[in-house]
């Protein structure tokens, strides 16, 4: 059995605390209703509650109830952290579940924790300007002070008159959340996503990330007996400003205002350490002098500030005014020399026993360089291969017709280019805008991978890979651009996203190592070559465990691919918040990547509503972030515990091809894009402005250019969340009907053994309990056509019925939903407020369908999706 996770503790050994808190904010939050909309302070009062009332009416009523769903999920937030902590203080750190102590404690003494693993492990959580963040900025950032002020709540030592106050603050927070609103009354533009993104760094990212280090240096001491002289790398990427992929808001001046504005926010957080050291460390040369070698080398960096008097006979606040006035003027060529001037304020405070006072005002400013640099996070440039490819057609129409794309000319000519060591660059004069502005975004990056921080841009990730050519594309616009012949500093890093593509993936790949200049281009960065699996799109392709199974079959398919040639792989997963995006609880997810496939590095995506959740708040930021080094430090060092049993593949693979078919066969059925548009809010939602990107890729109204986002949207409004199911009850009927006993038995080993198997059956499970097909009738109701609503419907309730009984199968009979008493307890104290809200969006699209007002949405039908998003806890 596979050990007990957080999700499946007992309920009621975690939620005593959060109780006490869910009754003083709810006394807060009926005082605001009191006072802002009496009617409704009184409707919150009735037992059960009457229905929202339609129209107009229902606005506030909906703001109240989305206020609410906030508030406890905040409460859940500041009660997890707190729980770690008391779990930490009464059972010591080895109890904490996923942090780094546990980890060390498991490593056997024929493994340890050698330097080699501790410099080589590395995660890259990448933030994200996917539309699945419906909260403003401004809504953000009152969140943030309530949690404060809950913070402030824990500790004992108040008199019942401070204890009052604060809580008469953290009415008042509320009372402003009430008064700002949570629409946003326009689209945000990419500055304000920008900002957005940034805002988690000054908040939280920042003073979390050396607390992270301390960990890590703690839990080496006790479980080793030494710190180690190497520490895990923390290496944030950020889309935002970056990815063009069917978004014409991202263009060449905005990714140079994104890295431009990523710098400027790390030197002010860089400042401000500094400037709060240098009030700190008033060292006296004439007390404790200096000694050489060190005093030579702090004065040097002294000597790098004019009319540095101030201060006299002590170095230390001299030295730390010399490089904030050096970064603040640009005197620094490269970020190595930032670090190593901090080193010598380090190595100085240790040559003098000064050890506690570095570990406190330089060692974590120390730590926050070698992470953020000169850049906060490294932008990422995304683009779609359809876009790659159209421009280089274009290209080489200059000098007579262009092949056409899939045909061996196209690849002849590709490689042709590549091999020629005199290419000739084509003007750019009277090429399109999109050409025009492909090579520009090439240009910047080839001149910021030259800068003081090579590190501020990264790879160029390729949407939709279909083919080798795709890559090599990008290799050849890379040439266009200036970068070269020899080898290119650039890295392309293919996204594969559909089935079909996951399973293309090794030969792709191979076929790319054959080219010679990709070849020596992809040796420079150690023989490593990184690749991005896409969760959304394969889900939304194949269905949640066809894409479950084939993006687990092709990291190991290219690991071994790549190892006949001699290079190792580095996978970015491309996860989302919800399960049928991918989203997991965080250890577990890791725990079940197939064996070999980490090798001690991890990036993956954090989007939307992900990224609130997880780093708006310190503590929580912290947590998260030694959970994804703790988690992929224990995947490297210790064997995977999945049996190597043919049987298990054989399985998988039937149950997978079963699934798939089950899916595909929903999705071919006549009346289902119908059915899909009138059953959700899908074109509704395109109205919520939650995002600067658009809900379709190229402008297109079909399945296929619609983006998993609002596809995984759509069906969570309706609560239908056959993205998260839909298929495998099929498959599993199939499955044990051919199979008979000794399938059964293969299928209980299965779900024992193998932890992938185990975790989607789990996250299966979650969306099961958090569907209703008495919901989703309420919205089937909406489809004109009776025969189609009749159809798809009758399809999806026996499917879901065959899931259930699928999962119970497993389970042993248990309930749906049981074995998480967690998710239960805090989805249970939304569920009646959630139906209401439903039956109110069901009524509103009626009403809104049968007399529209051209590019008019009702706000409360927008609120109704806010309220909704709100009490699932995601959006896509």
């Amino acid at each position: 059995m596979q050990p007990q996770t957080l999700d499946t503790q007992p309920a009621c050994d975690l939620s005593a605390y959060a109780e006490g808190l869910r009754g003083e904010l709810r006394a807060s939050w009926k005082n605001i209703l009191v006072k802002r909309a009496p009617h409704v302070a009184i409707w919150a009062d009735t037992a059960p509650l009457t229905p929202v009332p339609v129209g107009l009416a229902a606005t506030p009523y909906l703001q109240a109830l989305s206020i609410w769903f906030q508030l406890l999920r905040i409460i859940d937030e500041n009660a997890d952290v707190r729980n770690r902590r008391l779990t930490e203080t009464n059972n010591g750190a080895e109890a904490v579940e996923g942090g780094f102590a546990e980890a060390l404690s498991d490593l056997s003494p024929t493994v340890g924790l050698s330097e080699e693993l501790a410099s080589n492990l590395s995660v890259g959580p990448t933030l994200t300007a996917h539309p699945t963040e419906a909260k403003r900025v401004t809504v953000l950032e009152i969140h943030r002070r309530i949690y404060r002020c809950l913070v402030n709540l824990e500790t004992q030592r108040w008199t019942p008159t401070e204890r009052a106050e604060l809580l008469n603050g953290l009415e008042g927070e509320i009372d402003l959340l009430w008064l700002t609103g949570e629409l946003r009354l326009s689209r945000p533009s990419l500055r304000d996503e920008i900002e957005w993104g940034l805002q988690f760094f000054r908040d939280a990212i920042f003073d979390a990330v050396p607390q992270v280090m301390d960990r890590f240096d703690q839990a080496c001491v006790c479980a080793l007996g030494q710190a180690m002289n190497a520490t895990p790398n923390i290496r944030f990427h950020t889309w935002i400003g970056g990815d063009r992929d069917g978004n014409p808001n991202v263009t060449t001046e905005m990714t140079a205002l994104a890295l431009q504005r990523g710098q400027e926010t790390v030197f002010d957080l860089y400042s401000k350490a500094l400037d709060q050291a240098a009030g700190r460390l008033s060292i006296s040369a004439l007390i404790l002098p200096l000694p050489d070698p060190h005093a030579a080398r702090l004065q040097a960096v002294i000597d790098h500030a004019p009319d540095n008097d101030r201060n006299p006979n002590e170095p230390f606040r001299q030295a730390l005014s010399a490089i904030r006035h050096r970064l603040t003027v640009g005197g620094y060529d490269h970020v190595t020399q930032f670090v190593s001037d901090l080193d010598a304020l380090d190595a100085a405070l240790c040559a003098v026993s000064a050890d506690i006072l570095s570990r406190r005002h330089i060692r974590p400013l120390r730590h926050a360089a070698s992470v953020f640099g000169f850049r906060t996070a490294t932008l990422d440039i995304r683009q779609n291969s359809t876009v790659t490819t159209s421009v280089l057609a274009e290209i080489w129409s200059l000098s007579g017709p262009a092949p056409e794309y899939g045909t061996p000319e196209w690849s002849a000519r590709l490689r042709t280019e590549l091999a020629d060591q005199n290419l000739q660059y084509h003007t750019r004069d009277g090429l399109s805008d999109q050409v025009q502005e492909l090579l520009a975004l090439l240009t910047l990056v080839h001149a910021v991978r030259t800068g003081p921080d090579p590190k501020a841009v990264g790879p160029f990730i390729l949407s939709m890979t279909r083919s080798a050519d795709d890559i090599l594309g990008v290799y050849l616009l890379a040439r266009y651009a200036g970068f070269g012949s020899e080898k290119l500093d650039i890295s392309v890093v293919p996204l594969f996203e559909t089935i079909a593509d996951l399973r293309n993936a090794p030969s792709i790949l191979l076929d790319v190592l054959n080219v010679p200049l990709a070849r020596r281009s992809l040796k420079t960065g150690g023989n490593v070559i990184e690749v991005m699996l896409g969760y959304s799109d394969s889900g939304k392709d194949g269905g949640y465990f066809c894409s479950t199974w084939e993006l687990d079959r092709a990291q190991r398919r290219i690991v071994s691919a790549l190892a006949s040639q001699g290079f190792r792989a580095a996978f970015f997963h491309g996860r989302g918040g919800s399960v049928s995006r991918g989203g997991a609880p965080t250890g577990r997810a890791i725990a079940a990547q197939p064996s070999g496939t980490i090798a001690g590095r991890l990036r993956v995506t954090e989007q939307g509503e992900v990224v609130s959740a997880k780093y708006a708040n310190r503590g929580t930021a912290a947590a998260h972030l030694e959970l994804l080094l703790a988690s992929t430090l224990r995947h490297t060092a210790i064997p995977g515990e999945t049996p190597v049993r043919p049987e298990f593949d054989d399985a998988l693979d039937a149950l997978s091809e079963l699934s798939q078919t089950a899916y595909a066969s929903l999705l071919q059925m006549p009346g289902f894009l119908d059915y899909f548009q009138q059953a959700s809010p899908v074109e509704e939602l395109a109205r919520l402005k939650i995002g600067s990107r658009p809900a379709r890729r190229f402008g297109a109204a079909s399945l296929d250019d619609l983006r998993a986002i609002p596809w995984v949207f759509a069906w969570s409004q309706n609560r239908h969340l056959i993205t998260g199911w839909y298929g495998f009850g099929a498959a599993m009927v199939s499955f044990r009907k051919f199979r008979g006993a000794r399938g059964d038995g293969v299928l209980q080993d299965l779900f024992q053994h193998s932890r992938l198997f185990r975790l989607a059956v789990d996250e299966m499970e979650k969306s099961l309990y958090q569907a209703d097909m008495a919901i989703a009738a309420q919205y089937a109701e909406l489809v004109r056509d009776a025969d189609t609503r009749q159809s798809i419907s009758r399809a999806i309730t026996a499917e879901y019925a065959n899931a259930c009984s699928a999962v119970k199968f497993l389970t042993g009979g248990q309930a749906i939903g049981q074995r998480f008493p967690r998710l239960c307890e805090r989805f249970e104290r939304k569920r009646t407020e959630l139906a209401r809200i439903h039956a109110l969006q069901v009524e509103l699209l009626r009403q809104f369908r049968n007399e529209p007002q051209p590019g008019m949405v009702p706000v409360s039908l927008l609120q109704s999706m806010n309220a909704i998003s709100a009490g699932l806890g995601w959006t896509g």
